[in-house]
C-alpha cells in the first residue's frame, strides 16, 4: 500500500525531532500503522535551514499554502505555534479535506470549539496528543483509556519551566528572580518567559484536559490563572517545614454546581508522588470513579519526546484514515451533540484549603484577633506555626493552614485581617490541595 503522505508546517525543534524520529523508526512505525508514513513536503520560511535538515527526502517550500493545496498530501502537521497564521492554516487544511495533527495548545485552548466543529463538518480528524505534556500520552488516556470512568478531578504539573524553577528554589533556597536567570541560561526558560511563569501555558493545557475529562467545550477565557512570579523562598521553606511542597498545578475538578478550572501555585503533601516530580519533568494525576487514582509522568517538552506524541497521532490518523467519521473517537471524547453545558465556576465559588503567612507585631492578643476573624467567616484551622520574622525581633511570622473553605469567604477574612494595625505586611495566601 502506498505510504500516507504528510505535509509538515514548521521544522523547528519539534518539527526536526518529528522528521528524525519518523525517519529513524520508519519500519517499526509502518508495522504499527499498517502502511508507511512519509513526510513528503516541508514548509518553513527558512528554506535553507529546512533543506539542510531533510536533504532530498522531502520537498521544501516557503509557503505553507503550497502544502495544503497539494492533492497528494493526506495529513497536515501544524508545528508553527501561536493563534494567528496557525489558525488560518489549520482551518484551510480542514476545508481542503486534510486531516490535521498539531502540538498547538494555545490554538486549541482558545479556538478549539470552532476548529473541532469545522473538522466534524468536513469529516476529517484533528489530533493533538502533543499539545499537552509533551511525550506523556495523557490525551489518549483521557479520551480512550479511562472512557469507562466518571472523571472526578485532574491535577497536573504541566509546565516544565516553572517546575524547574520551583525545584531549584526549594533545593537551593534561592529567590525566584535568581533561579529564572539560571533557567534562561540553561535553556529551560525562553528569553520572554511570560507564558510559562504567569501560568498561561499551563492554563491552555488544563483547559484542553478539562474539556476531554468532563465533556464540555474548551473555555480558556473562564480559567483562573496565577503564575509563580510572586512566590518567595520564605514560603517554600515554611511549606517544607509543614510537610508540603509548592507546585504550579493545573487543576480541573467536577462539582455539583459546575467545574473548577484553575492554575496556581499549590501546597501539596510531600508524601504524594506528584510532589516529588522535580526539574523540568511533567506529571498528571487523574482520579476516576472506577479506576481510582492514576499518575502519568514523563518529559513534557523537547524535540523527541514531543515528536513521539506527534507521530503517535500520525499513526492513529493513518489507521482511521478510511474509517467512517461516525466511528472515530470524538475530538473531545464525548459525542459532539452530548457535550455538557456545565458552567466553569468563578474562583470565588471554589472550595479549597489555604496556607496563610502573616507578618505581625509580637504583641499579646494578636493571634486571638486573627483566629477570631477566621472563625467569623467559618474558616477552621488545620495547623499553625509561629516563627521569628526575618524583619526583626519585634515581628513574628504566623503561618496558618486551614481546612477547606470557600474562596470568597477567605478573601473577605484576609481583607479584614489585613486591616488590623498589628499586621505589618501584605498577607501571603496560597491554596492547598491534599489530592487524596
Amino acid at each position: 500500500m502506498k505510504p500516507i503522505q504528510v505535509g509538515l508546517l514548521g521544522i523547528g525543534t519539534v518539527g526536526g525531532g518529528t522528521f528524525n524520529v519518523l525517519t529513524r523508526n520508519q519500519e517499526e512505525i509502518r508495522r504499527r500503522a499498517g502502511r508507511g508514513i512519509e513526510i513528503a513536503m516541508v514548509a518553513d520560511l527558512d528554506t535553507e535551514r529546512a533543506r539542510s535538515l531533510v536533504g532530498d527526502r522531502a520537498k521544501v517550500v516557503a509557503d505553507a499554502r503550497e502544502v495544503i493545496a497539494n492533492p497528494e498530501i493526506d495529513i497536515v502537521v501544524e508545528l508553527i505555534g501561536g493563534y494567528g497564521v496557525a489558525k488560518a492554516l489549520v482551518m484551510e487544511a480542514i476545508a481542503a479535506g486534510k486531516h490535521v495533527v498539531t502540538a498547538n495548545k494555545a490554538l486549541l485552548a482558545v479556538h478549539g470549539t470552532e476548529i473541532f466543529e469545522a473538522a466534524r463538518a468536513r469529516g476529517v480528524m484533528v489530533a493533538f496528543e502533543a499539545a499537552v505534556a509533551g511525550g506523556i500520552p495523557i490525551i489518549k488516556a483521557l479520551r480512550e483509556g479511562l472512557t469507562a470512568n466518571r472523571i472526578e478531578w485532574i491535577a497536573g504539573i504541566i509546565n516544565g519551566t516553572t517546575n524547574f524553577i520551583l525545584s531549584e528554589m526549594r533545593s537551593k533556597g534561592l529567590d525566584f528572580d535568581v533561579v529564572l536567570k539560571e533557567a534562561q541560561r540553561l535553556g529551560y526558560a525562553e528569553a520572554d518567559p511570560t507564558f510559562d511563569i504567569e501560568g498561561v501555558d499551563a492554563a491552555h493545557k488544563a483547559t484542553i484536559m478539562a474539556a476531554i475529562a468532563f465533556g464540555v467545550p474548551v473555555q480558556f477565557d473562564k480559567a483562573h490563572v496565577e503564575g509563580i512570579t510572586k512566590l518567595q523562598a520564605t514560603d517554600i521553606r515554611y511549606a517544607e517545614q509543614l510537610g508540603y511542597r509548592i507546585k504550579l498545578l493545573g487543576i480541573a475538578r467536577r462539582q455539583d454546581s459546575g467545574i473548577e478550572l484553575r492554575v496556581h501555585p499549590t501546597l501539596v503533601p510531600a508524601k504524594r508522588l506528584i510532589a516529588n516530580v522535580e526539574g523540568a519533568m511533567n506529571a498528571v494525576v487523574v482520579q476516576g470513579d472506577a479506576v481510582g487514582t492514576t499518575l502519568y509522568y514523563g518529559k513534557g517538552a523537547g524535540a523527541e519526546p514531543t515528536a513521539s506524541a506527534v507521530i503517535a497521532d500520525l499513526v492513529d490518523v493513518t489507521r482511521l484514515h478510511t474509517a467512517d467519521p461516525g466511528n472515530r473517537v470524538p475530538h473531545l471524547a464525548f459525542q459532539p451533540e452530548a457535550l455538557s453545558d456545565m458552567p466553569i465556576l468563578p474562583i470565588e465559588q471554589v472550595r479549597t484549603a489555604f496556607y496563610l503567612r502573616l507578618q505581625v507585631a509580637d504583641e499579646a492578643g494578636v493571634l486571638s484577633r486573627i483566629t477570631g476573624i477566621l472563625a467569623e467567616h467559618g474558616i477552621s484551622i488545620d495547623a499553625l506555626l509561629q516563627r521569628e520574622s526575618a524583619e526583626g525581633e519585634k515581628n513574628t511570622d504566623v503561618i496558618i493552614l486551614t481546612h477547606d473553605t470557600i474562596e470568597g469567604s477567605m478573601r473577605k477574612a484576609i481583607e479584614q485581617m489585613q486591616a488590623l494595625p498589628t499586621v505589618l505586611a501584605p498577607i501571603v495566601s496560597l491554596r492547598k490541595e491534599e489530592l487524596a
